[in-house]
Formats: structure tokens, sequence, C-alpha cells
């Protein structure tokens, strides 16, 4: 995660060209590790979309802001929608996890920790998948990483934290009131908001 995370950061700062090799022995020796994390490292990049792994050629910098990057919002969004309407009675009943989600991303907003911020930002939305009950559902959104691309969003200029935070809470209002259509509603236009900025 330690090795993912530090490439990713660097891939998002322009420090790494689209198109650019990345060696593994190199990187290995940069991070004082065996080439096993390095590997597995640009294996989760590559399933995100974020890197081009060639055999026998190596491992190549893809344009995080191509198309097929956007597109995953639009996937994701159609998801949510899909988890909040199977979800929504389970979470009137029980919002604890979500509501206590919501309040651990406003906390790591006042202390201006990223690290925090996405973890609860993305264990806000996986609680709501959890409680639609529908395994597929679950693996599909899992499939789109979205802790990558929280963290690929969230390391854009001129991101508000506490913005960030504050656009989960009419989702959690709207479970609350126990309106589905507008909790569907918010849960899809809620990654369009973030396609915007990424």
């Amino acid at each position: 995660m330690r090795i993912r995370n530090a490439l990713l950061d660097r891939i998002l700062a322009g420090h790494y060209a689209p198109g650019e090799r990345l060696v593994e022995l190199q990187l290995a020796r940069e991070f004082g590790s065996s080439q096993a994390p390095v590997r597995e490292a640009l294996r989760d990049l590559e399933t995100a979309g974020l890197v081009t792994i060639r055999p026998r050629r190596g491992s190549f910098v893809n344009d995080y802001r191509a198309r097929g990057q956007h597109e995953i919002y639009t996937v994701r969004g159609a998801l949510e929608e899909a988890a909040m309407r199977l979800a929504l009675p389970e979470l009137r009943r029980n919002p604890g996890a979500v509501a206590e989600h919501l309040d651990g991303m406003r906390e790591a907003a006042q202390a201006g920790d990223l690290d925090a911020i996405i973890h609860h930002s993305v264990w806000f939305h996986r609680v709501i998948l959890r409680a639609a009950g529908n395994a597929l559902l679950l693996r599909m959104w899992e499939s789109l990483h979205v802790d990558i691309h929280s963290r690929k969003t969230l390391l854009q200029p001129n991101i508000d934290m506490h913005a960030v935070a504050e656009s989960h809470a009419p989702i959690l209002a709207a479970i609350l009131a126990g309106d589905v259509e507008e909790a569907c509603r918010l849960s899809r236009e809620h990654q369009a908001y973030f396609e915007l900025r990424a």
C-alpha cells in the first residue's frame, strides 16, 4: 500500500510522464524493498487503469486524465444508485455506520488528514454497498479500485476537504428521511460532481 500510494502520488504530480517506463528493480532499490511489493503495487495501478504492464517490456504510465478514467465515475454512480435502492430500508433502520464515517470525514478534514478522509469516504460508500446485500454489485464496485480513484481525486489542486466531507451529508439526510428516490439521485450525482474535479 505504501509503495502503491507513493507511485500514485508521483503519477498524479506529473513526476512520471504518460508513457514513461517504471523499472521494478530501480523502484525496489529506491523504496528499500524486494521487487515483489513493487510488482504488486504496479498490478494494482494497472487494474485501476493508471499503468500498463507489457510482458517482457515493462510497466508504463498511462494518462490518468484519459476518457477511460472519467468513465469510472459514471459506472460507479450507476452502481451506487442501484445499491442505494436495495440498501435504503436497512440503512434507515441502522444508519450508525454511515453516520460514523461522515463524522470521520469531518474530523479528518479538520485535521487535514488525507489518508483518513479517503478511508472514511471509501467506507461511507462501502457500507451502503454492503447493506444492499448483493454480492455481485459489491464485487463490481470493488473492481473499480475506489480507494485509488478517491486518492487520485483528492490529490487534485484546490480540493477542499471540508467540502468533500460535507458532500456526503445530503446522502445521509436522504437515508434518514427514507426518501429512496432522493437518496438514489444524490448517490449518482455525487459521482458526477467528483468526475468534474478528477
